[in-house]
């Protein structure tokens, strides 16, 4: 078994390109670009008070209707601001932001603001959602393209009620959510504070740092052997260690993930990828996901600290490697969030 698992990892390592190409990036950007404006299936995250808001989820959310479900809708935007931006010739640019233009124009931003503005939907989207937009937010801020500079600004009021309803949740967060999944809390502050530090706001910035100190300082022995569990998109172990390793300082951040994550020292450390039985299943397909968020996270930590971390990256290179050509399996239950996940983990890999 280790035998055969050691192989797997060799011709993953030998075998695909170790950069993120413009045939590669097309066929990632084919994905959202599909599914952008493709309004069924969908999934919609609502809780209704009376039969006036039962309506379409084109009328509902005008912006982020596509792509089965609100958030994989926020995310699918992002990767194709993402690839316009890193691939001046990548295919059908013209197409894309003209799609980018249409769903996030202001009156579509009022709607989605409007929604928000419910008083029984303030939970909507915590803090998954949220996460994501203002990594669509930092994205399109730091495009210096006009289309980009007018959709960032198009975008920024919905992201200031998202940066206010963090504000105003965190404090009341007295337990953290430890789940692979969407609910998770230290995925939940990532691109908040990557936001937070670009857009110089020191008041959010203070409130995710004095959440997470309050929140994981004191964790340790994360128990990487329980992961996967059945459905996981995202790892716990090293989302947590994503969040601290970005709010603590070098010697801090080492001694306290010396304690949380002990097994991440050791040059001969291994964790298995997971493996997904049906990619028809939109639940089981979580687990290519996963593969991504524990590549962008290794890959993160490698290039922060390359003493201490180089010898993870022909696991972290595994990883993504292993779920890459399953992106494009022609099944929709993964491909309108999957490429997301991927860009993500190309991103960190720089």
């Amino acid at each position: 078994m280790k035998f055969s698992y050691f192989l797997l990892l060799w011709f993953s390592i030998t075998g695909f390109s170790q950069e993120l190409t413009l045939e590669q990036a097309n066929h990632l950007a084919g994905l959202p670009l599909k599914c952008l404006q493709q309004e069924y299936p969908n999934k919609l995250g609502q809780m209704l008070v009376d039969s006036t808001e039962i309506q379409s989820p084109q009328k509902l959310h005008p912006s982020f209707y596509g792509c089965f479900d609100w958030h994989s809708s926020v995310h699918g935007h992002w990767s194709l601001v993402y690839l316009l931006k890193r691939f001046p010739n990548l295919a059908n640019k013209e197409l894309i932001i003209q799609k980018l233009k249409a769903n996030l124009s202001k009156v579509n931003i009022q709607a989605e603001m409007d929604y928000l503005n419910k008083k029984h939907e303030k939970s909507f989207e915590r803090t998954y959602g949220w996460n994501w937009l203002l990594k669509l937010q930092l994205e399109l801020e730091t495009y210096n393209e006009p289309f980009a500079q007018e959709l960032a600004q198009n975008l920024k009021p919905l992201s200031n009620i998202i940066l206010e309803r963090y504000i105003e949740f965190l404090p009341k967060l007295l337990y953290p959510v430890r789940v692979g999944t969407h609910s998770n809390t230290a995925f939940g502050l990532t691109f908040a504070w990557d936001y937070a530090v670009y857009s110089k706001n020191e008041l959010f910035q203070k409130s995710i740092k004095e959440n997470a100190v309050r929140l994981f300082q004191k964790d340790e022995n994360c128990p990487f052997t329980w992961e996967p569990s059945g459905t996981d998109f995202l790892s716990p172990c090293l989302e947590e260690m994503a969040l601290m390793q970005r709010i603590l300082p070098k010697t801090e951040f080492l001694s306290w993930l010396k304690k949380f994550a002990p097994q991440l020292f050791k040059k001969k450390f291994t964790w298995e990828v997971a493996r997904v039985s049906d990619r028809t299943d939109g639940h089981l397909v979580h687990l290519d996901g996963l593969n991504f968020s524990r590549a962008w996270n290794l890959y993160a930590l490698i290039n922060q600290y390359p003493k201490e971390f180089s010898h993870l990256k022909p696991l972290t290179d595994f990883h993504l490697n292993f779920s890459l050509s399953s992106v494009v399996d022609g099944n929709y239950e993964g491909e309108h969030w999957l490429a997301s996940f991927a860009l993500r983990a190309f991103e960190e890999k720089k």
